[in-house]
């Protein structure tokens, strides 16, 4: 149990609403700038706070958690994803952390939706040739791209966003294949109409489009890797709004460059904002600013769940949304 008001510092800038409400319940610092905070200054932070409230953007490892003295007890992560934080050396320490799961699941899957329609139907292309004044008019040939429906679609991690990106692909007539740690409940899998393959080498072989939904945890680190990337099709494509990290992101490059696969749709990277400029030069690649859970409504309701976490705690209670051993 806390006495008297939490002092909670928060790493990025917020959403009004959620900024304002943690103003009345907290001894809160706010950020007046929207930049990434140094090492030094995170450290710094942890040592002046009860709370602190990361991003994706901030990376907490071991040797700044050793840091961070007596005073910090909850890293209220701003965001469903936890591997930024060294989560096994916080608990170490006696330092709790929560996430928001569950709120950005269904803006992820429209965003994934939304990579397929890109890069199958070379939108980007088209949006290009009509900003520079090129086009000359409609033609039987022209921007031909592949309709979704009856292709193929392999899933990798099935989740609750995988499952949301399944029902929006049935509704587009795909067919539904996934590979997961652990296979669904039947009344699952038979509501997705899915395809559980336990061998994730054989299902990529097979897919037309595979759509990356799983972690970043130490196991699914470069899943795709060069060996696994050469199994598919070359007409397949890839799209990713999970982690970067999941990809080996210079294989997927080199064989994105030689044709050997057609296509990608990529919402993360692995090294975060510094993107392979070989990457950025292909015609048949897809690129986006980390913007699947770039919705209004969404980041409201991630800013809710850490209040909720914070104001859990400071009432005595577990945080509703605690990072448990299970879950790493």
């Amino acid at each position: 149990m806390q006495r008297g008001r939490l002092r909670v510092t928060v790493t990025r800038r917020l959403p009004e609403a959620v900024e304002t409400r943690m103003s009345e319940l907290f001894d809160v610092v706010l950020r007046s700038d929207d930049l990434r905070m140094s090492r030094e200054a995170l450290v710094a932070a942890m040592q002046d706070s009860d709370v602190l409230v990361p991003t994706v953007t901030d990376r907490i490892d071991a040797s700044m958690l050793a840091q961070a003295g007596e005073r910090l007890k909850l890293i209220a992560n701003y965001g469903a994803g936890f591997d930024h934080i060294d989560v096994q050396s916080a608990r170490q320490r006696g330092i709790l952390v929560s996430n928001t799961p569950g709120v950005v699941t269904e803006d992820t899957a429209d965003m994934t939706l939304a990579l397929m329609l890109a890069v199958t139907r070379r939108l980007p292309e088209g949006m290009a040739e009509m900003q520079a004044g090129r086009w000359q008019g409609w033609s039987p040939t022209s921007h031909l791209g592949g309709r979704l429906g009856g292709r193929r679609l392999g899933i990798l991690g099935m989740g609750r966003i995988g499952q949301a990106v399944a029902r929006r692909a049935r509704a587009f007539g795909m067919q539904i294949h996934y590979h997961n740690r652990r296979r669904l409940r039947p009344d699952v899998e038979a509501g997705l109409e899915a395809t559980w393959w336990e061998s994730l080498d054989q299902m990529l072989a097979r897919m037309d489009i595979v759509s990356v939904n799983a972690p970043h945890t130490p196991s699914t680190f470069h899943l795709l890797n060069a060996r696994r990337l050469k199994l598919m099709k070359p007409t397949a494509v890839v799209v990713n709004t999970s982690r970067g990290e999941v990809i080996d992101e210079n294989a997927l490059t080199r064989m994105l460059r030689a044709g050997e696969i057609a296509g990608a749709g990529l919402d993360v990277f692995e090294h975060g904002h510094e993107i392979n400029p070989r990457l950025r030069e292909l015609p048949n690649v897809v690129l986006l600013p980390h913007m699947g859970s770039a919705t209004i409504e969404g980041r409201i309701e991630m800013g809710e769940k850490v209040l909720i976490n914070i104001k859990t705690y400071a009432d005595g209670h577990r945080p509703p949304d605690l990072v448990v051993p299970s879950m790493l």
